[in-house]
C-alpha cells in the first residue's frame, strides 16, 4: 500500500511511498535490535568518526538534501540550504559531546568503596518526526541517540519522507546496517513502532498525537516536543528593528515553527504603535517570495479554520505572488490580528502559520499573566532596550526558553525543550545526551570482611 505525496508548492501529486505495516515495523526494529551490541559495543572514539564521516557524506551530497527536502516542504532554497548545514553541524557537534561528556560523582564516596558511574544507551529508539522540519527535527532526535550508543528506528511524516530516507541510505554506509533505518508510513506506522520492542520513543507533534504516544509506550521512557505558542512581550522602549525582526521570524517556514513567535502582548499605551508597525512589517513579507507555503491541505485547512473562528475585529494581511504553475499551492499570505478576545482560537491555539496576535496589558504584571495563559510553554521573548527588566521578565515568563531582542536563534550548544503541554525532555546541547542514556552506579567493595566493618 502506498501513500501518495503531495508537492505543497503546487498541490500536486509528486510521488507515491510505501506505508510500512505490521510486518515492515516488527523488522525493522528486529534490525535494530540485531545491530544494538556491535554499536553500543564502539568505543566513544569510534562513534565519533563514523558520525564525522556522516557529516561529511552529507555535506558532499547536500545539493540532493536540499532538493529531496524543499520537495516535501516547499522551503525557499535558502531556508533548506540552512537546514542541511545545521544536520551536519549536528551530527559533528555530538560526535564531540560524547567523547568529552562528563560523568557524576565517582571515587572513594563510602568508606571502604570505591563508586563510578557508567552511562549506558537505552537500547533501540523509535523516532517520530514532524513534517515542519523532516531533517532538522530527525537531527535533533537521531543525532545524541546514536552518539550515545543507540540505534534508531525513525518514522517520517507522511507527507515528508524523502530526505530522511537519504540520510537513512547513507548511514547504512557508513555507521553501519540497521544503526539508523528509515520506516515511511502513516499514522498507525507510528502507533505499531511505539507499540513494538523499542526500549524509548522520542516524539515531535501535536499534544494529542503526543498523548496518544506516552499512553501507548506505557512504562518506557518517552521524550516529548508538543508544540508552543510563543508570547512576544513587547515594551516601549523596544529596539527599532523589533517589528521587522518578528516579522522575519514569524514568516520562517510559513510560521510552521513550534517555537514561531505567535503572540505579541504590550503595553495599552504602545497597542496601536504595535499594530502598525507590526502590519507594515508583515505586509512587507510575500508569501511565494520571502517564505514558502504551508506544508499540505490538513494545516491549510486548520489555519482557515482558526482565522474563520475568530472574533478578532481587525487584520491586516500580506501578499501572494507564487511562481508560474503554483497557484493551486498550499500558500496563506503573512497576517496581522488585533482587537480580539484573550480567549480568541487564534490566542489559545496553536496557529502554526504566519500570523501574529496582538495584546494589550495595562502593565507588565498583566502582560506576563497573558503571556502565562495559554497552555503551551516552549519559548518565549521580550524586546525592550532596559536589560534589567528584559532579564527580570524572561525569568517570570514560563518557558522552556526565551529571548531576549531576538527570537529563533538556536545553536547545539544551548538545549531546547518545553513545559506543561508543550511535553518535556531536552533536545539540543550535551544535555540532551542523557536522554538517551541510563545511569547505572558500580560499587566495589575494597576491604575483606563483614558488611560494614
Amino acid at each position: 500500500m502506498n501513500t501518495v505525496l503531495v508537492d505543497p508548492r503546487t498541490g500536486r501529486e509528486r510521488g507515491t511511498v510505501p506505508i510500512a505495516g505490521e510486518g515492515e515495523v516488527r523488522s525493522a526494529v528486529a534490525g535494530a535490535r540485531a545491530a544494538l551490541p556491535g554499536w553500543r559495543g564502539l568505543t566513544p572514539k569510534d562513534r565519533s568518526r563514523r558520525l564525522e564521516r556522516l557529516a561529511a557524506l552529507i555535506e558532499e551530497h547536500s545539493a540532493e538534501y536540499v532538493a529531496r527536502e524543499r520537495a516535501g516542504t516547499g522551503k525557499p532554497d535558502a531556508e533548506t540550504t540552512g537546514e542541511v548545514e545545521q544536520l551536519a553541524d549536528l551530527l559533528r557537534f555530538y560526535a564531540s559531546a560524547v567523547r568529552a561528556q562528563s560523568t557524576p560523582a565517582a571515587g572513594r564516596l563510602v568508606d571502604g568503596h570505591e563508586s563510578w558511574v557508567r552511562w549506558e544507551p537505552v537500547g533501540v529508539v523509535g523516532v517520530i518526526v514532524p513534517w515542519n522540519y523532516p531533517l532538522l527535527m530527525a537531527a535533533w532526535r537521531c543525532a545524541p541517540a546514536l552518539a550515545a550508543g543507540n540505534t534508531v528506528v525513525a518514522k517520517p511524516a507522511e507527507t515528508t519522507p524523502d530526505s530522511l530516507q537519504l540520510l537513512a541510505e547513507h548511514a547504512a554506509g557508513v555507521l553501519g546496517p540497521d544503526v539508523l533505518q528509515c520506516l515511511p508510513g502513516d499514522r498507525r506506522t507510528g502507533r505499531l513502532l511505539v507499540e513494538d520492542h523499542v526500549d524509548m520513543v522520542a516524539f515531535t507533534g501535536s499534544g494529542r498525537a503526543g498523548a496518544d504516544v506516552a499512553a501507548r509506550a506505557g512504562g518506557r521512557r518517552v521524550s516529548l516536543e508538543l508544540g508552543g505558542n510563543a508570547p512576544v512581550l513587547v515594551l516601549p522602549d523596544a529596539p527599532g528593528d523589533t517589528w521587522t525582526e518578528l516579522a522575519r521570524a514569524c514568516t520562517y517556514n510559513a510560521g510552521q515553527s513550534c517555537a514561531a513567535p505567535a503572540r505579541v502582548i504590550t503595553l495599552r499605551e504602545n497597542y496601536e504603535t504595535a499594530v502598525r508597525r507590526l502590519s507594515e512589517a508583515l505586509s512587507a513579507r510575500v508569501a511565494g517570495r520571502d517564505f514558502g507555503p504551508l506544508n499540505n491541505p490538513d494545516q491549510a485547512a486548520r489555519y482557515d479554520r482558526v482565522l474563520a473562528a475568530s472574533a478578532a475585529k481587525r487584520g491586516v494581511a500580506g501578499d501572494i505572488v507564487p511562481n508560474s504553475g503554483e497557484e493551486r499551492g498550499f500558500w496563506r499570505a503573512a497576517r496581522v490580528l488585533a482587537d480580539l478576545p484573550d480567549d480568541d482560537p487564534a490566542v489559545v491555539e496553536e496557529v502554526f502559520g504566519p500570523l501574529l496576535t496582538v495584546q494589550a496589558a495595562d502593565d507588565l504584571d498583566g502582560a506576563v499573566t497573558l503571556a502565562n495563559g495559554v497552555p503551551q510553554a516552549l519559548a518565549a521573548s521580550v524586546w525592550t532596550g532596559d536589560l534589567s527588566t528584559g532579564l527580570s521578565l524572561a525569568a517570570r515568563l514560563d518557558a522552556g526558553e526565551t529571548w531576549l531582542n531576538c527570537h529563533l536563534v538556536q545553536t547545539a550548544e544551548l538545549p531546547h525543550g518545553g513545559r506543561g503541554s508543550s511535553g518535556h525532555g531536552t533536545d539540543l546541547s550535551v544535555l540532551a545526551l542523557h536522554e538517551f542514556q541510563r545511569p547505572k552506579t558500580v560499587t566495589a567493595r575494597l576491604t575483606a570482611g563483614r558488611w560494614g566493618s
